[in-house]
């Protein structure tokens, strides 16, 4: 199976850029290996419809990026299947949520959908001022964000093991701006 994490926010507007800071922090954090599955690590920016050709190619896709949801609080984490969101879910978090939804609408218009789910997380600070400074609230939503979607590709038979135990989400959202929009597979 072809596994793809893609991440989706713009570093540049705060809590709004959590999903690219986010799988940078899995790449540099672990190591994936599996006999039976590729594993590819993405950050799409904000190019909502250029990924289309990119997801199609993928038979099971991990999406992490803010969100907003009825009740919710700021680091609020949820993780659901694409199809089954929850009624309280709104993909106005941020700035760019409803091209990605459009895109993942697409995709399914068209037959194309690989199975989808979504880590999502409530930011608190979206495109007040250009920084790549996260809220304390995200910054605490990162080990529920990271033990889930750990515990996810585990239960696909992913194995994962820790190369840099003391990497912190802060020290890669300051240099976030340093590294490629796209990435090349983990493994």
């Amino acid at each position: 199976m072809n596994i793809l994490i893609l991440g989706i926010g713009n570093i540049l507007f705060q809590d709004e850029g959590i999903g690219a800071h986010f799988i940078h922090y899995l790449d540099e954090k672990y190591e994936y290996n599996s006999d039976e599955h590729t594993i590819s690590i993405v950050d799409g920016g904000t190019l909502a419809h250029r990924l289309i050709p990119l997801i199609i190619k993928y038979d099971k896709v991990f999406v992490v990026d803010c969100i907003d949801a009825l009740n919710s609080k700021p680091g609020d984490v949820y993780f659901f299947d694409y199809l089954k969101a929850p009624a309280e879910i709104d993909w106005q978090g941020s700035a760019h949520e409803i091209e990605m939804l459009q895109t993942l609408n697409m995709i399914k218009m068209n037959g194309d959908l690989p199975s989808t789910n979504v880590l999502g997380v409530i930011p608190k600070r979206v495109a007040d001022d250009t920084t790549f400074e996260l809220s304390e609230e995200i910054i605490k939503a990162i080990p529920t964000m990271e033990s889930t979607i750990i515990k996810a590709l585990k239960d696909l038979g992913v194995n994962i093991s820790v190369k840099n135990e003391n990497l912190s989400i802060v020290e890669i959202a300051n240099s976030s701006y340093k590294r490629e929009i796209i990435n090349g597979p983990a493994i």
